[in-house]
């Protein structure tokens, strides 16, 4: 009998590697869909502009090379054990590379809100066409008013890209040397066109972009490359190991907490927040977000807010952490802190629009604010204000389903917002729903178990995806709490309807505050 972290005799695994926000994880799962080991390693969000976020792709390649041999040291296994390796990453950030292959700028993030003009542009002109091929409306989220903007305001760019990555893909290619994506990323583009499963020179006629710099479309466990010579000295897997496509962050973590069937629910308390509902086809409506998912025949239908998680990392680090504290022990205190708090906050409102809001708004003008300060507020208040104010953003994201007949009544939570039982609670209850907190609640274990498919360790999408369904907390909505906190929804929605005109105002304020005299 061996010991669990030693090297088993004839083990094997497989390693999902993820982009998140702020941080690269490389997790490694056996070929029994047990996670033996992880590590993550942080990098830099830049912010060049008020609205902007950019980060540098060297990082995240950098971040590879550090966690691979780290994860794999965790497990007690070799790089010699790995069978293959799968990607996942937020959606539409575009990487541009020149004819060399070097990267011409940095990557403009899906949080990134400079695109706001042309985003409005492309709707007012062409928004019932793009709707109809690419089965979304034109956001600044979304990669095509993002390259719009790069037409605009930085042509000499545009003009020298011939290849066109979104984040995972381009990571790949560091360690393979293929130049793909998958059809959850194309779609993530807002360039492919669903109904002839291809790019779409219509759509890239729009923004007069070149349809030739964009990658070759296949499936998420697709096998596209190996682990080149060069890659291997850098990070330590051998040459040769199969190098497999992978998914966008929200399918791969929805997949991996254990969603397999159409009907199930993900909320997401990441950097954004969101909410997931799994369907067999896309439900097109310009509320709502639609991509394929990682069982081949299901689709996701998404929406969600823009701050989540990473507001309270900013409550944290503006207002709470201390020189020298440990960032995690800050937030445990917060946490401690909040639950101190009655339900409402003793009426302190928080909207979390930080970076302006996706849906039900679009409008990347709005601000945050702290409604209904007294004197009789303390620290815990505003911890406990910012959980509930996210969580009524995500039921204004839920009426958007219910408005389109689509609701649930249990939702699986992820994210790293859902360590918190309290923040998980309140969810519960503003929503109205049954959370539960699955056994494994992030991307790369999802893209572990895509790569597990190529690697033949599971019969397919679906078996794998069983592996993801064990729980490891249920939290069910207090009819109590769930009144409060309804009548408080409605103060909440009447407040950002009032502050609105005030938001916009503020804008156009600060912006002539930064022109030059």
């Amino acid at each position: 009998m061996t010991d669990s972290r030693s090297e088993p005799i004839g083990g094997r695994c497989v390693l999902g590697i993820d982009i998140g926000a702020g941080s690269l994880k490389t997790t490694v799962v056996d070929e029994h869909g047990a996670e033996r080991g992880s590590a993550t390693r942080d990098f830099p969000t830049r912010v060049p502009h008020p609205g902007w976020s950019e980060q540098d792709p060297e990082d995240w390649w950098r971040a590879l090379c550090d966690t691979v041999p780290r994860a794999l040291a965790q497990a007690g296994l070799s790089p010699s054990t790995v069978r293959a390796v799968a990607f996942s990453a937020g959606a539409h950030s575009p990487v541009l590379t020149g004819a060399d292959g070097r990267l011409l700028r940095p990557a403009i993030l899906w949080n990134d809100q400079r695109s706001g003009v042309e985003a409005r542009e492309l709707q007012e002109r062409h928004g019932d066409r793009i709707l109809e091929l690419a089965l979304n409306r034109p956001v600044p989220t979304w990669t095509m008013p993002q390259l719009m903007w790069l037409v605009r305001h930085e042509p000499e760019i545009a003009a020298a890209t011939r290849h066109v990555y979104v984040a995972k893909d381009w990571l790949r290619m560091r360690l393979s040397g293929g130049w793909h994506t998958d059809v959850t990323d194309a779609v993530g583009t807002l360039l492919w066109d669903h109904g002839a499963h291809r790019w779409s020179e219509e759509l890239c006629a729009m923004i007069g972009w070149d349809v030739t710099t964009l990658p070759p479309v296949v499936g998420p466990t697709d096998r596209v490359g190996s682990v080149t010579a060069e890659a291997s000295r850098e990070c330590g897997l051998p040459v040769g190991t199969p190098v497999v496509c992978g998914t966008s962050d929200t399918s791969a973590e929805s997949y991996g907490a254990g969603s397999d069937c159409a009907g199930s629910g993900v909320v997401k308390l990441a950097t954004a927040g969101t909410i997931s509902i799994v369907g067999d086809a896309p439900r097109v409506h310009p509320t709502l977000i639609n991509y394929p998912f990682a069982i081949p025949g299901l689709w996701y239908t998404i929406t969600g807010t823009n701050g989540c998680a990473s507001a309270h990392r900013w409550l944290r680090d503006r207002f709470f952490m201390r020189e020298g504290e440990n960032g995690a022990e800050v937030f445990a205190r917060m946490d401690a802190l909040a639950a101190q708090v009655p339900a409402g906050s003793d009426g302190l409102l928080f909207h979390p629009y930080l970076q302006g809001e996706r849906a039900p708004y679009w409008d990347p003008l709005l601000r945050a604010d702290f409604v209904g300060m007294t004197m009789g507020h303390g620290s815990g208040h505003f911890v406990r204000a910012l959980y509930e104010g996210i969580a009524f953003s995500l039921r204004d994201v839920l009426d958007q389903f219910r408005a389109q007949g689509l609701d649930m009544t249990e939702a699986r939570i992820v994210g790293g917002g859902a360590r918190s039982a309290l923040w998980r609670q309140i969810v519960a209850d503003v929503l109205g729903v049954r959370i539960v907190l699955p056994a494994v609640t992030d991307a790369s274990f999802g893209a572990a178990l895509l790569a597990g498919v190529a690697a033949g360790f599971f019969e397919d999408e679906r078996a794998a995806a069983r592996h993801g369904q064990g729980t490891r907390a249920v939290h069910e909505p207090d009819p109590e709490r769930v009144a409060r906190y309804t009548d408080l929804f409605g103060l909440y929605k009447a407040t950002q309807a009032g502050l609105a005109d005030i938001n916009h105002r503020l804008h156009a304020f600060a912006a002539a505050a930064r022109r030059p005299s």
